[in-house]
């Protein structure tokens, strides 16, 4: 009994041994986990702390951007109103002086016809002309004759009074030389003409020094413009970025207080698995400890037992033996042999060889308890009451491992599917990243190609706009120099046919018809150069604002470049760091899937399924319950009949 009760201390040790053997892979396992874990989780952490810093950063800049466009588009919408004002004004005033100077040349045009008319009769009137000593006086006559209205008197009386106030000849504009109403009877007309040719070039140049202020305002209007729109697009993009940078950050803060909070847990379940691994350790050490006492004590008893009671034992056992009746003993070797038959019947039908162990063992102990006059069925009952709490304690260790199984495979199942699904959703947002950042960089070189571009196109044109206005500034200056000679040979020619008193008689008509040349050719000449300023002015403006809206596009391009730039390579470097976390998630599913190996090998790939080994020994703990029942009703019937037979005698 004692060897067997050592067996069995042994056999739980060995068992015990096992399950620490396992906990403590299990210990070692998980506690490598979970450091991985909160290696990740810190390095998670500070990567999210620094996407919000980034954030924070790029934020504050963009809102400082903004505020320094707003201020830029303020300063632009104010000088565009105030030029508008002042445009509006310039234009309000022109109208006035073009209505003005229009109405003067009709009154002149008609003025000069009805002179034209008059002077073609011989009434009073024109006698009347004749004796005039001004044009002012001329005028007045015109008008107390109705040969013109007041308002057209007034207003040609008011023009010649505005010639003589600008420091014009009065000899031309004043009091007329009598000379010429002597040489020449249509003086007045020609006078008028003249008057009418100043009054049609002041409204020439009035037309054309609008026509510059409104190009120049249209210049200035388009650079204001397109800086308000450039401003503007500029504050859209920079709020889309802030937005974006605040949907990061707040994405990032979300993240990193779940990646904390996963942390805490994290660290909080390591300290845990470590004191409870250092308790089952401590705890396995005492009680292997005191299974190792157990065994001494027992080993130590059999010694002293072998050594000193040998003598006793077979006294006992020789006294036993002749005391012990036939018929008692034939009995109980008779429930013994059907207890053990029943068992080995058991053993055959369930295949079992731990019950035909069990049957032999019975065997043995029934014969050597007969032989030795012990009771009949303790030994016997004892083997098979230590048989069925050995099948129940199996039972319940192979119940336990199966919870257990069923408990790692499915936490390392699901476990590995997260993460495959996580490298999975890394792999897709990497791939995305990448294939925006090749499209910003093919975006950046078409941009830098089209600035190479207009940089050329700007070249040329600088090119040309200086060959041009070289070439202007030439002819310019000879149309200038030609157009002075022509003045100065009509002053000379008309200054010498005005003068009297000539000492012969001068070639006045042949004079006249040359002066008449010559002013054919200062008009030409004046319209040539006009013209020509027109044209250069034109093109200057022409240039300006395609250089205005060429800086503008290499300023949107370049702004562009460089935003898509910094673009691609923010997404280079997560493409990095997202590589580098897939790398990481990878290294820990190599780790579940060797694992996943290593329980399916435990828990999966055995030869008798757990069903079957819990019906075949729940088939062996109810035989091993019958036979004990059939033992337990022999023993007590034998009882009964001792006990009867006991009366008997006494009565007798």
């Amino acid at each position: 009994m004692m060897s067997e009760l050592q067996q069995k201390i042994i056999k739980e040790g060995e068992v015990a041994q096992k399950v620490y053997d396992e906990f403590a892979e299990w210990c070692e396992e998980e506690s490598k986990n979970l450091q991985f874990e909160i290696k990740t989780g810190k390095s998670e952490a500070e990567d999210l702390t620094s996407t919000i810093d980034k954030a924070v950063s790029d934020i504050k800049a963009g809102e400082e951007a903004i505020e320094e466009l707003a201020a830029k588009i303020a300063t632009a919408e104010a000088d565009l109103k105030a030029a508008t004002e002042i445009r509006d004004k310039e234009h309000s005033d022109f109208l006035a002086v073009e209505a003005d100077l229009v109405d003067t040349v009709d009154a002149l045009e008609r003025a000069i016809g009805i002179l034209e008319r008059e002077m073609a009769k011989t009434g009073g009137a024109f006698l009347q002309l004749k004796k005039a000593d001004s044009i002012v006086a001329a005028l007045k006559l015109l008008v107390q004759s109705a040969a013109i209205s007041s308002s057209d008197g007034a207003r040609l009386t008011a023009f010649l009074q505005s010639k003589e106030e600008s420091g014009d000849d009065d000899a031309e504009f004043g009091a007329p030389d009598p000379a010429v109403y002597k040489s020449k009877s249509g003086g007045i007309v020609d006078v008028l003409n003249d008057l009418l040719a100043d009054a049609e070039g002041q409204l020439e140049d009035a037309r054309k020094q609008e026509s510059n202020l409104q190009n120049n305002y249209e210049m200035l209007k388009l650079e204001l413009e397109d800086a308000i729109k450039f401003g503007n697009e500029e504050i859209d993009k920079t709020k889309k970025a802030n937005a974006a940078n605040e949907e990061t950050k707040a994405e990032a803060e979300g993240d990193l207080e779940v990646t904390n909070k996963a942390l805490a847990e994290d660290i909080k379940q390591l300290a845990d698995t470590h004191q409870e691994c250092m308790t089952k350790a401590q705890d396995f050490e005492a009680e292997t400890a005191s299974r190792g006492e157990e065994l001494k004590a027992i080993a130590e008893a059999k010694k002293i037992i072998k050594e000193m009671t040998g003598g006793a034992t077979a006294q006992t056992y020789s006294f036993l033996q002749l005391t012990s009746g036939l018929q008692l003993r034939t009995r109980e070797d008779l429930a013994n042999f059907e207890a053990v038959k029943y068992v080995q019947k058991l053993s055959k039908s369930l295949h079992s060889s731990v019950l035909a162990q069990l049957a032999n063992r019975m065997a043995a102990a029934a014969r050597m308890g007969a032989a030795a006059g012990e009771d009949p069925f303790a030994k016997v009952k004892g083997l098979i009451s230590d048989m069925i709490e050995s099948l129940l304690k199996a039972a319940a260790e192979d119940a336990a491992h199966k919870g257990w199984c069923d408990k790692e495979m499915s936490e390392t199942k699901a476990k590995k599917e997260e993460l495959t699904d996580e490298i999975a959703a890394l792999t897709t947002k990497i791939d995305k990243m990448s294939a925006d950042s090749a499209k910003l960089k093919e975006e950046v070189a078409i941009l830098s190609k089209e600035l190479e571009d207009l940089a050329k196109s700007q070249a040329e044109m600088d090119k040309l706009r200086e060959e041009e206005n070289t070439a202007y500034v030439k002819n310019k200056a000879e149309m200038e120099e030609g157009l002075e000679g022509i003045k100065l040979a009509l002053k000379v020619l008309r200054d010498y046919y005005a003068k009297e008193g000539k000492a012969h008689e001068a070639a006045e008509g042949a004079g006249g018809g040359i002066i008449g040349m010559l002013e054919v050719v200062e008009s030409d000449f004046s319209k040539g150069l006009a013209e020509m300023i027109a044209i250069e002015e034109e093109a200057a403006a022409a240039y300006e604002k395609q250089t205005k809206e060429n800086e503008i596009a290499k300023t949107t391009k370049e702004q562009d470049v460089k935003y898509k730039t910094k673009e691609s390579k923010s997404l280079d470097k997560a493409v990095a760091e997202l590589t580098g976390d897939r790398g990481g998630l990878e290294t820990e599913l190599d780790a579940v899937l060797d694992y996943w190996e290593k329980i399916q090998e435990q828990c999966v790939a055995k030869a008798e399924p757990y069903e079957e080994r819990k019906k075949r020994r729940e088939a062996e703990i109810a035989g091993l319950k019958e036979a004990l029942a059939i033992l337990e009703g022999e023993a007590a019937l034998i009882q009964k009949t001792t006990h009867h037979h006991v009366t008997l005698r006494r009565h007798q």
